[in-house]
């Protein structure tokens, strides 16, 4: 998930990190809701549009059974996808993430804002407040996402039970219940911390990098700069969490067409498991659509939530 740690670029030292309030503008000339909508549309189009990546990423993370690819390459994932089950085999499964991705970016984007009034004490340049409150939202926002995101793995894998995301929801349920669904949510928390931690140190860096070659001309190209910058931070973060993706993938798919079951959601008995079973090169197994993932989807949703804002920019002026 690609977060806002920065303002915009607007004739603003790139350290400044104005308040919010629920009913005051922001520092860009929001309203609070208008920032929660943004951020919705941006993580939206963003998983929407990367969604084949993360299908050829499922399927060559998850061991065991009829469920995983027989080869390791992308190109080979790809052409076995396309050759058994056709283009839609790509997109099983993104009912689930058009469900969740929305809201949860929603309350990613609002619980940041919140925390970070509340803890940084009036200090725009409280680093520590705003890397709390990234935390704090990361936990909540998992917290909305994480059923559907089961949900949409157990679909995305081949030869999948379920008829859809209603059947799959109705079937853990009365089989595995409602503990099935968040088998996998303290392991994408100690994931997605780090991520957040180096997306946030590598976006800010790389930003002021390329501010540096040409700052004239900053105003004019600040999209095209959230967006270089939001690739390389994207997949950087990506490439050095793959490790934790690969237990959330099999904490999900645990029992589906034959994947692998553990007897508790422990990250160090899975690990364990996968090493045993893949060696150690099963724990990065699928890193390159990770990464193929994330660095051009942290470029989508900050273009996208760039081009919302400018538009509720224009919207407030007017």
């Amino acid at each position: 998930m690609a977060t806002d740690a920065s303002p915009q670029f607007r004739g603003v030292p790139t350290e400044f990190h104005p308040e919010i309030s629920v009913s005051a503008p922001t520092h860009d000339g929001l309203e609070f809701w208008q920032y929660m909508v943004a951020g919705s549309i941006a993580g939206s189009v963003e998983h929407m549009a990367m969604f084949p990546v993360d299908t050829l990423k499922t399927r060559m993370q998850a061991l065991g059974g009829s469920c995983t690819v027989q080869s390791f390459g992308v190109r080979q994932a790809l052409g076995s996808i396309l050759k058994l089950e056709g283009p839609a085999g790509l997109y099983r499964g993104i009912g689930a993430m058009g469900i969740g991705a929305g809201p949860s970016h929603a309350v990613y984007f609002s619980v940041y804002e919140f925390c970070k009034e509340a803890f940084s004490g009036g200090n725009p340049n409280n680093f520590g407040a705003h890397a709390a409150s990234g935390v704090c939202a990361t936990v909540a926002s998992d917290a909305v996402l994480t059923p559907m995101d089961v949900v949409k793995q157990r679909l995305q894998l081949k030869n999948s039970p379920y008829k859809g995301v209603g059947d799959c929801v109705k079937r853990v349920l009365i089989e595995e219940g409602v503990g099935a669904f968040y088998a996998s949510y303290r392991t994408t928390i100690v994931m997605n911390a780090p991520f957040t931690a180096v997306h946030f140190a590598t976006y800010e860096a790389a930003k002021r990098g390329l501010m540096e070659v040409s700052p004239e001309s900053a105003d004019d190209e600040r999209l095209v700069v959230h967006a270089t910058a939001g690739a390389v931070a994207g997949a950087l973060a990506a490439a050095i969490t793959t490790p934790l993706d690969v237990v959330k993938t099999q904490l999900q798919c645990q029992g589906v067409c034959g994947c692998d079951r553990f007897s508790s959601s422990s990250i160090g008995d899975v690990i364990q498991a996968v090493v045993r079973k893949d060696g150690y090169g099963g724990l990065v197994r699928g890193w390159v659509p990770r990464m193929l993932f994330h660095a051009p989807a942290a470029a989508i949703c900050w273009s996208t939530y760039e081009a919302s804002k400018t538009f509720f920019q224009r919207f407030n002026d007017s």
